[in-house]
Parts: C-alpha cells; sequence; structure tokens
C-alpha cells in the first residue's frame, strides 16, 4: 500500500514500447495490451483511467500495432484532450490526435463544408445566450439572467438529443426535465433561435455535430475517407455521450469495431446536458465480442475516503447502481472524514476558512485545497471568508487562465526573450532555463515570495507562479531545452487550453470539479434541498444527486471534510437536515430504512474490506456478484432442494402480503442464501440483501427452512 505520487506535468519520455508498459498494475496492463477488437473499460475514480488509455494508445504505437495518425481519442474537454496529448507526447506517441467531439467535428466540417455543401463554413455563434435573448424579445417573451441561462440550456439539450422545435414539449415531459418557463413558450423561443441563426448565416456548437452527422450520413464517399484516415478509436468519459455524440461516433466506426470506451455509470453527473449512461452500460450487448476490464485499485484516495464513497454508492437504486465499482483504495491510512455542523451559513464559512488556513500552516500547498459547492450562488459567503482569513483563493469556472491579461503579456515577454536572448540583459550569466524564466517575469511582477493579502495583485502573482512552476517541470524533465521550446510548449498548452495549477484554494461547483484532484477537499451545504437539489424530484434524478456527492468526495487524496449549516443566516432558526446520503454513514445517524441502526442494535455491520469470490479469490464488483459472494461464472454450490423451498416460501409470503416476491427478497438472494445455508442469525446478516428490518421480519422463518424444519411466522400487517 502507497501513496500515489504527484506525477510531473513533464514526464520522461519511454525508452520503448516494454518501457511503456512499466509501471501499470495487471489490469491497465490489460488494457494497454488489447489492441485489437471492442474494449469496455469500466474505470473508478482514482484509478488511472486516463493512464490507463494513453498507455494503450502509446504501447500500439511504439510497438508497430498501430499507426498514429489512424488513431483518435475523443474526450469532453479542452483541458482532458490537452492532458491526453501532453501524455501522449511524453510516451513517444505525439502523432496522435487527442481531441474533444465539438472540435474533431469541427475540423471535419471545416474541411469537407465546400465540397459537400459548398462556399464558406458558416460563422460560429460566440454568444449563444444573447442570440436567445433576442429570441424571445422577438417571441414577447421577457427572460430574466436564469432564465435566460436555463432556457439557453434546454435549447442545448433539445439539439444533443436531436429534437426539434415543435417535438420539444413532448420530449421535455417524457424525459422529465424540469422547464424554466412553459415548455410551449420555450418551443416557441427555440425555433425563432434556430430562425435567427439561419437568417444571419450563423451555427453553434451543436450544429458542429449536427451538420457533420448530416453529412457523414448523405456522403457516403466523404464518411469512407474518414474511415480510411481513423480507423481506431478510444472514447473517454463514455459515461457523458449525448445520443448526438453517439451517432457521431458510429458514423466515424462503420462497420469496424476497433473502439475502447472508457467510463464509470457512477460518475454520470450529466443527464441535464443530455448525457447518458446507457451506450456503456449496453456496450456489451452491441458487442458480445468485447474484453471487459475493470479498474477498481483507488490510487487517488486513503482507504477511509474510499470507505465513504463506497458506503454512498452502496445506498444507490437504479440501473446505473447495478453496475457500480467497488474501490479498493492502495494509499496507506489517513485521517477519517470530518463531519462538521454549523449553526448557519456564515459560520460554516469562518469555520471552513480556519481549517483551510491550519492546513495550509501544517504544511498542504493552498492549490492543493478546494471546497466545492452544489450551486456558484454558494462561493460568495466562501469568498469573503477566504479573504478575511487572509487565504488566497481562485474561482473555477471564471476567466480562462490563458485569458488573463496577466498570462497572455507573460507569453508575449517569453516568446521575445526567447527571439532575443543574446541582447537581454535580464538574461546575462543566466543558463538554467528555469532561472531565465524567473528573470524574464521578474519585469512583469514576479516575485520570489508573494505579496501579503488577497486580491488582483495577489491573483496576477499567483498567475505568474504558475508560469514559472511549469518552466521548472519542463526544464527538469528536458534537459538542454531552451526558452524557445517552453515558449512552444506554453503555446501547444494555451490552443489545448491545458491550464497550469494556480496556487489558490479552489471554490468550484461539483460538476465544475469532475476529473481534478486536491490533497484536501471541504465538501460544503450539505443539507437536504441543497444536495440533493430541491428540484430533484423523481427517483433517477435524487439518483443523479448522490452520484454528484459520490464525485465530490472522491476528489480527496487525504483529507476530507463534509459539513451543512442548520440555518441560512444568524439568529435564524435551525430545520435544516444534514444531507438524507450521510444517513448511516456520519457518525450518530442511521441508516435509510434500518430500525435496527435508529435504535443503535447490536447488529450493526462492521466495516468490511474488498469483497472476494469465495471459490477463485477474484475482487468482486459487480452488485449480483457481491449478493452471491462469487463470480457469477465460477461454479455455484447451491443447494437446489433448499433454493425450491425458499421459493415456494417467498411465493406464500407474497401472496399474503400482496407484493411481487422479489420485494421479499430477490432471487440473487435467495440464491446467496441457498448457497451460504445460514444456521444462525450472524450469517444470514451477513448475506447482501438481508437488511436489519428483513432480517427481524423473515429471519427466523429463513433459518428454519434453511434448518430443514417448517417455517413458524405468518406474514404480518407491518410490512
Amino acid at each position: 500500500m502507497t501513496a500515489a505520487p504527484h506525477s510531473s506535468s513533464f514526464p520522461a519520455v519511454a525508452e520503448s514500447a516494454d518501457a511503456v508498459l512499466l509501471g501499470l498494475d495487471p489490469e491497465q496492463r490489460e488494457v494497454a495490451t488489447t489492441l485489437r477488437g471492442p474494449v469496455c473499460v469500466l474505470a473508478g475514480a482514482g484509478t488511472g483511467k486516463t493512464r490507463a488509455i494513453t498507455h494503450r494508445i502509446a504501447y500500439g504505437v511504439r510497438s508497430g500495432q498501430l499507426m498514429p495518425a489512424s488513431v483518435l481519442a475523443v474526450t469532453f474537454t479542452n483541458r482532458a484532450a490537452g492532458e491526453m496529448r501532453g501524455r501522449l507526447r511524453s510516451l513517444g506517441a505525439g502523432g496522435v490526435q487527442a481531441r474533444t467531439f465539438h472540435s474533431a467535428a469541427l475540423r471535419q466540417l471545416q474541411y469537407f463544408w465546400p465540397k459537400a455543401i459548398g462556399g464558406d463554413l458558416p460563422r460560429l455563434v460566440e454568444r449563444k445566450i444573447q442570440l436567445v435573448a433576442e429570441a424571445g424579445a422577438r417571441c414577447r417573451i421577457r427572460l430574466d439572467r436564469n432564465e435566460l441561462r436555463d432556457v439557453t440550456g434546454e435549447i442545448e439539450w433539445a439539439k444533443v438529443t436531436q429534437t426539434v422545435p415543435a417535438d420539444y414539449p413532448a420530449a421535455a415531459l417524457k424525459a422529465d426535465r424540469e422547464a424554466p418557463r412553459d415548455m410551449a413558450e420555450i418551443a416557441q423561443i427555440y425555433g425563432t433561435y434556430e430562425q435567427l441563426k439561419r437568417d444571419r448565416g450563423m451555427i453553434d456548437f451543436e450544429d458542429v455535430l449536427l451538420l457533420t452527422v448530416g453529412i457523414l450520413q448523405d456522403r457516403q464517399d466523404i464518411a469512407q475517407t474518414i474511415r480510411s484516415q481513423y480507423q481506431h478509436f478510444v472514447v473517454d468519459e463514455y459515461q457523458d455521450v449525448s445520443p448526438l455524440q453517439q451517432r457521431l461516433l458510429e458514423l466515424w466506426l462503420g462497420d469496424r469495431d476497433s473502439l475502447c470506451v472508457v467510463g464509470d455509470a457512477s460518475q454520470t453527473i450529466y443527464s441535464f446536458t443530455g448525457a447518458t449512461p446507457d451506450h456503456l452500460l449496453t456496450f456489451r450487448t452491441r458487442f458480445p465480442q468485447a474484453t471487459v476490464v475493470k479498474l477498481v485499485r483507488d490510487y487517488r484516495s486513503t482507504p477511509q475516503v474510499v470507505h465513504l464513497a463506497n458506503g454512498v454508492l452502496n445506498q444507490a437504486r437504479g440501473r446505473a447502481a447495478e453496475h457500480r465499482l467497488e474501490l479498493i483504495s492502495q494509499r496507506d491510512p489517513g485521517p477519517d472524514p470530518v463531519y462538521a455542523e454549523y449553526a448557519d451559513e456564515p459560520a460554516e464559512a469562518e469555520g471552513v476558512a480556519r481549517r483551510i488556513r491550519d492546513l495550509i500552516r501544517a504544511g498542504v500547498p493552498a492549490g492543493e485545497i478546494a471546497v466545492l459547492f452544489r450551486i456558484n450562488a454558494q462561493s460568495e459567503v466562501y469568498e469573503q471568508a477566504l479573504a478575511d482569513a487572509g487565504v488566497p483563493y481562485q474561482l473555477r469556472g471564471a476567466e480562462r487562465f490563458f485569458e488573463r491579461p496577466e498570462v497572455q503579456r507573460a507569453l508575449v515577454t517569453l516568446r521575445g526573450a526567447a527571439h532575443s536572448r543574446a541582447n537581454d540583459p535580464l538574461l546575462d550569466d543566466v543558463v538554467e532555463l528555469a532561472a531565465q524564466v524567473r528573470a524574464v517575469l521578474s519585469a512583469s511582477g514576479w516575485t520570489p515570495e508573494p505579496p501579503a493579502g488577497s486580491g488582483a495583485v495577489r491573483d496576477q502573482w499567483e498567475s505568474l507562479a504558475a508560469l514559472v512552476r511549469v518552466a521548472e517541470d519542463f526544464a527538469r524533465s528536458r534537459p538542454g531545452a531552451t526558452l524557445a521550446d517552453l515558449s512552444v510548449e506554453l503555446e501547444e498548452r494555451r490552443a489545448a487550453q491545458h491550464a497550469p495549477t494556480v496556487q489558490g484554494v479552489t471554490l468550484a461547483s461539483l460538476h465544475a470539479a469532475k476529473g481534478l484532484e486536491w490533497d484536501a477537499v471541504f465538501l460544503v451545504g450539505l443539507t437536504d434541498g441543497m444536495m440533493p437539489i430541491t428540484y430533484a424530484k423523481t427517483d433517477e434524478q435524487i439518483e443523479e444527486e448522490r452520484r454528484l456527492l459520490y464525485v465530490g468526495i472522491t476528489r480527496a487524496r487525504l483529507h476530507l471534510t463534509l459539513s451543512w449549516a442548520l440555518s441560512r443566516a444568524p439568529g435564524g432558526r435551525g430545520s435544516r437536515r444534514p444531507s438524507r446520503f450521510l444517513n448511516g454513514l456520519r457518525p450518530g445517524s442511521a441508516a435509510p430504512g434500518s430500525r435496527i441502526a435508529a435504535e443503535g442494535g447490536s447488529r450493526k455491520r462492521a466495516r468490511r474490506g474488498p469483497v472476494l469470490c469465495r471459490v477463485c479469490g477474484k475482487t468482486l464488483t459487480e452488485a449480483g456478484e457481491l449478493k452471491l459472494m462469487r463470480c457469477e461464472d465460477c461454479p455455484s454450490d447451491m443447494d437446489e432442494g433448499l433454493y425450491e423451498r425458499l421459493r415456494e416460501w417467498r411465493a406464500a409470503q407474497a401472496k399474503v402480503q400482496g407484493l411481487p416476491a422479489y420485494c421479499v427478497f430477490t432471487d440473487k438472494t435467495l440464491m446467496a442464501i441457498a448457497e451460504a445455508a445460514p444456521s444462525e442469525e450472524g450469517e444470514l446478516a451477513m448475506i447482501s440483501g438481508v437488511g436489519g428490518r428483513k432480517l427481524d421480519r423473515y429471519g427466523a422463518d429463513v433459518l428454519a427452512i434453511c434448518a430443514g424444519q417448517e417455517p413458524e411466522g405468518e406474514a404480518g400487517d407491518d410490512a
């Protein structure tokens, strides 16, 4: 068991194909070496999925089995694509295309538009929200600021689900959308928005995908050209694909099956944008011959953090929950998660700021700390509290790093210094690259020590300090590199929006935190009504909120604090309750539906480590396998006669209670009981699917049947 090291941004280039495989665990190595046919990688949080798929591509290229130009790797953010390109370069596979769906489609659209349509490609809409506002005004519908943002989101959802304006109301109702306005009004605004774009010769980002799909469907010659170019596909974050992106992928692929997808249904948190895990969950149905690899070794988080994350998912319901992965931490033990209750929101923010200040004094860098909340409106009170405490912070989702004026000026200055190094007095007698950068940026405001306090001056210093750290990493990994080499690297990062880490505490929404990680994470505002959010009504919406909390928990490497406030303002009535998702997990709380836990009974289950197959010893991850305590493929030692007696008893119980049979026990639970043949209550309680309530209700009957006796109990009235 070992802590995951903080890897350099610029690792040394692997010397050979075999060297690419060094350091991979057995499951990651299987991913890397399975280069043919469809591959589905089910990868839990922190299990090294990006490492596995980049090493897979690099191994294929370095071993001569894949041509770099024939591989297209797609993901969902420019940052992720930039990180992937950087890793591939360091592994000696720099010629591989790694792009977002939109970026790849836009390049193809720009290239083939003159041939397929003629003329120049229409201009991209730069500010969609302004055009939606104009469409609303044309329809005589007044939208406030929040409604404008939400209606824009509805239009985007409709387009990625390939829903035309006339069909929007019916589709939104079917999908249980929380529409911000009357659905007929939104359909009217949507139609007018589309007309405005046509009149002005413009397209938006969703049109990029729609038009590319249309051209590839209508022009087989163009589709064939793309298929001859790209023959191998890798899709990261596959649980987040929309129906439109899936259709584009199918058109790229054609009738071939050289496809590797990576995802985790338990991290599906963008369904409001049209994302769906269905394509991941049905991959083996569409490709029966697929190789499936599960990554469950968590290198990011301590056992204490992983235990809590697993506990949150163990209470989940629904289809995605059936495919959840039980993570196994590979790190040394760390501190237990901290639960903190406050009287009001300002007190919570001040308490969090104090804890953060203590962590920084204890040696945790500010850039390795994050405060995560459900909605952006929660950030203001934390911004104020951190500023009052003298703690630097950055608000994620605000201005992009490479768009900051001080960063743009610094890049120009570095390029100028690279061209005129011999005539630059700042660089006289300065040989080492990082020292050269520090010398150049000192003229722009960088100093060895940060300025006191917070505010604009501190923000600008943090930006320049981030560039200095990039230079230091680059110099360590590329001995002999010059300022010109660094300028090229920074330009590539700017184009990919692959920003360095700024050394301030990150404030971000849980959605914006996806794909990131920190040494210390503070999950704040965890009350019912905020987590889950009050407008999450349906079972699936509630489950997505649970997955959002899971994503937040798994961002933490070492320190995790979960907090809530009993009222909004000082002096308010403390009527709020902690998030229901923490029931049975935080100290002193009862598990959902558990009478034993509520009463502090003695049958509360102890913490368990990874569950191993009792036949072959393999770690179990599928919900059905966990119930059986064995792999589906391993031989069963079930007592068939006992199983049939249990089924007959279950049928009688269900009939008396007027319930479906599975509400008594599922088939899998009955199979597990018939295989284990428990002889005492403790053994029965350890079987998945036998909770405290069912143990009280049915335990005596089940144990009697297992002992070959007739059950004495009758179904009661308290079901």
